[in-house]
């Protein structure tokens, strides 16, 4: 306990030092600008939307004060000590570069834009021991409402477009009245138009006239267009002649656009002198055909879907307007800048896991692009790893992996006798992988695996994709088994469950919807995967092996596995604040083997515990249901089952800058299907609510936008082995004992968030 008070007494000079040299380097006559505070008055507005007004308000501020950590400025106190001072430093920001009247206008304004048309602001500086703050008062007044929108509207193409787009208007009788809201009508409009073929309209040339003397506080809305919109922007366009250019250089002189310069297929000139590329890829990549009206979608399509071949540095495109025809056409220009042919990249990687195992990898990888023409990647990649523990029980058990895998991306989906397209931005692709993996764990056995996959990705948006292989392979036999090892499986015969020969022949599908791609970790927002695995149906047809009566069929001196197996993993993220959100997991997943099996194969079964799972408890340890291995040899098997159940809750919190904090609670387990006379209690039955373990913690996460680095502390709260009556251990808790420390003290370190 010294041990940490003098830490605590370390941290709390610290904070003492850095508040007193804060304002060290701050010029007489000046202060250190500490930030701004708006306090809003008003008595028709509700304590949240007081609330949200002075969040907002203060946002617009400025300037800005220096960052704090904690409650200390750690940038400003590294300046003042010249301590890193070019790389982390930062000069105090001073009373001197406010400017009050200027924070005052953008106040009046931004309130005004939201239809507070008679507020008021004033502001005024607190200085205090050479720091000084800014205060302004704000009485936002009445809001204003939409009473009625109009369209003043002519007959033509555009008038009658426009009148259609009515119908997903933002802009509604009884809402207030908002600037930005009016922006994204314009906006919608203009998208609107943009999808059927007015390529050269823009929002600027829609116009919103207000009018707010009809009193009561309501002002009507009138929308029209511009009378000086010029006649381009009146068209409706049409796709004329694609042109394609798949060797352009950044730097080259203009490319001829003549078509004896091109090759032509199914519509599109394609102008590759080489012949680097098949015409097909375009074929496909391409959403434009000749005669097609514009419209923004496929516009969007095509350029994405070019940029996911990723055999493209840069990728861009420009219209022109067919000169000396009456109708109006576009003529489509596509130029493509290659990335190099081919490329080789390391990667080095560490990590450190519950059960105390540190360890390094390194990955090498060559990518061959367009190896056939066709968009084709072929890539091959090699792997070395290993995990050691330099003290504890798993001393000497070291670990290490060696793999090598070879694949081929083909930008199209290959079925036999059928062509098969996807609509939207991402080009369909079909995997052929080839893998080989060496495992070695020093004293105890060396093991070999081989996996083979054809399989089809694909993405319907930005936040559903899927994975189907309707071939998936896997080999996995033992190469040396040491004698220790064969000793303890006397002992506790279900290590050999790790050492078994496995072969999976079989399919899988997958599905993932993320609502949260591209948002914050601070959003709100839901994730799901399921996956659907099956494997030896054919196999166990044409055998006719039965694993209950004792005619388990092999192939290639192994037997095959025969089960179905599911999983779902869904997420939600609820934000219950500006800096906070309340995430939420649950997991579900069940094995069923039958005909030639008794249990799922061990790559295939569920695991509970651990960094990312339940983090009270070490890695895989938990379950399986109320078993607990007694095994005291100087090594422990991983639990594994065909039932799993896992429910993780955290609410996470932005404590200052880059650093975050976390509060959870997690539970879980694992089960069998099949009883096990060497693993009493582990059978899945009604009672498995009352088998769940159970933990909680806290944690910082340091989150730098391209990296998340976590840390968390947790401890148990319910161990499912204890007998009936005793699996809550709330009461035993007692951090002032070592032992009890020792025991029940789960430190995890991880990258990226748990889920």
């Amino acid at each position: 306990m010294a041990f940490s008070r003098n830490y605590i007494l370390i941290g709390i000079c610290t904070v003492i030092i850095a508040s007193c040299s804060s304002t060290r380097k701050v010029p007489d006559g000046d202060a250190l600008y500490t930030g701004a505070r708006v306090n809003v008055s008003g008595q028709d507005l509700s304590a949240k939307k007081k609330k949200e007004l002075r969040q907002d308000l203060e946002a617009l501020t400025r300037p800005r004060p220096n960052k704090q950590i904690l409650g200390v400025r750690w940038n400003l106190m590294f300046y003042n000590m010249g301590l890193f001072k070019k790389k982390l430093g930062e000069p105090p920001v001073l009373l001197s570069q406010l400017n009050l009247d200027h924070n005052i206008k953008v106040l009046q304004s931004s309130l005004e834009n939201r239809g507070y048309f008679h507020a008021k602001v004033q502001g005024d500086t607190v200085v205090r021991r050479k720091k000084a703050r800014a205060v302004y008062s704000v009485q936002p007044g009445p809001q204003y409402f939409i009473a009625g929108v109009s369209y003043d509207l002519d007959s033509s193409e555009l008038g009658r477009n426009i009148a259609a787009s009515t119908n997903g208007t933002l802009l509604k009788s009884g809402e207030p009245f908002d600037l930005g809201v009016i922006k994204a009508e314009r906006d919608r409009i203009d998208f609107f138009l943009k999808e059927r073929g007015f390529y050269f309209f823009n929002p600027d040339y829609i116009i919103m006239q207000v009018d707010s003397t009809i009193g009561d506080k309501k002002v009507n809305l009138r929308v029209r267009v511009k009378p000086e919109t010029p006649d381009q922007a009146r068209n409706i366009y049409r796709i004329n002649d694609v042109f394609i250019f798949p060797n352009y250089r950044l730097q080259a002189p203009d490319v001829d656009t003549i078509k004896d310069m091109s090759d032509y297929y199914k519509g599109y000139y394609v102008v590759d002198k080489r012949k680097r590329y098949n015409p097909r890829m375009f074929d496909q990549a391409m959403q434009f055909d000749p005669g097609d009206v514009y419209n923004r979608t496929d516009h969007n399509r095509t350029i994405s879907r070019l940029v996911n071949l990723t055999i493209f540095k840069f990728v861009k495109n420009r219209f022109e307007v067919v000169e000396g025809i009456d109708s109006a056409k576009l003529n489509a220009f596509y130029y493509l800048t290659p990335l190099p042919k081919k490329s080789i990249r390391a990667e080095i990687n560490a990590n450190t896991k519950s059960n105390n195992m540190t360890g390094s990898s390194i990955t090498v990888s060559w990518r061959n692009r367009n190896t056939f023409r066709g968009g084709e990647i072929l890539s091959i990649e090699g792997t070395g790893g290993f995990e050691v523990q330099y003290s504890g029980q798993m001393r000497g058990f070291n670990t290490f992996r060696y793999g090598l895998e070879t694949s081929l991306s083909i930008p199209r989906f290959v079925i036999p006798f059928f062509t098969v397209n996807t609509t939207g931005g991402f080009m369909p692709q079909t995997t052929i992988m080839l893998g080989y993996e060496l495992l070695t764990k020093q004293k105890l056995y060396t093991m070999q695996s081989f996996k083979a996959n054809y399989g089809y990705l694909w993405k319907e948006s930005l936040t559903k994709e899927h994975t189907f292989n309707p071939i998936s392979v896997n080999y996995v036999q033992p190469l040396l088994v040491t004698d220790l090892y064969k000793d303890s499986t006397i002992e506790n015969p279900t290590l050999l469950k790790a050492i078994e020969r496995q072969f999976i022949l079989g399919s899988n599908y997958n599905y993932t919807y993320n609502s949260m791609y591209g948002r914050s970790a601070m959003s709100s927002g839901k994730y799901f995967n399921g996956n659907l695995d099956f494997s030896g149906n054919i196999a166990g047809l044409i055998t006719g092996g039965n694993a209950k009566e004792g005619k388990q069929a092999k192939i290639l001196n192994a037997p095959f596995s025969q089960y179905v197996r599911v999983e779902g993993d869904y997420r939600q993220y609820i934000k219950t604040g500006s800096k906070s959100v309340w995430a939420n997991r649950a997991i579900v997943g069940i094995g069923l083997p039958y005909g030639n099996s008794r249990a799922l194969p061990y790559i295939k079964q569920f695991f509970v515990g651990g960094t990312n799972s339940v983090r009270a408890f070490r890695s895989r340890s938990i379950g399986p249901g109320t078993y607990r291995d007694s095994l005291t040899t100087g090594f422990l098997p991983d639990q594994s089952g065909d039932v799993k159940v896992e429910l993780n809750t955290e609410w996470r919190m932005q404590l200052s800058g880059f650093v975050h904090g976390a509060l959870f609670i997690d539970a879980g387990n694992i089960w069998l299907v099949n009883a096990d006379s060497l693993k009493p209690g582990a059978k899945f039955s009604k009672e498995f609510l009352s088998e769940l373990a159970v933990g909680g913690g806290i944690g910082l996460r340091f989150d730098v936008s391209f990296l998340v680095v976590r840390l968390d502390v947790a401890i148990p709260f319910r161990k499912p082995w204890l007998p009936k009556g005793q699996r809550w251990v709330l009461g035993d808790i007692d951090f002032g004992s070592a032992d009890w420390r020792r025991e029940n003290i789960v430190w995890n370190l991880g990258i990226g968030y748990p889920f």
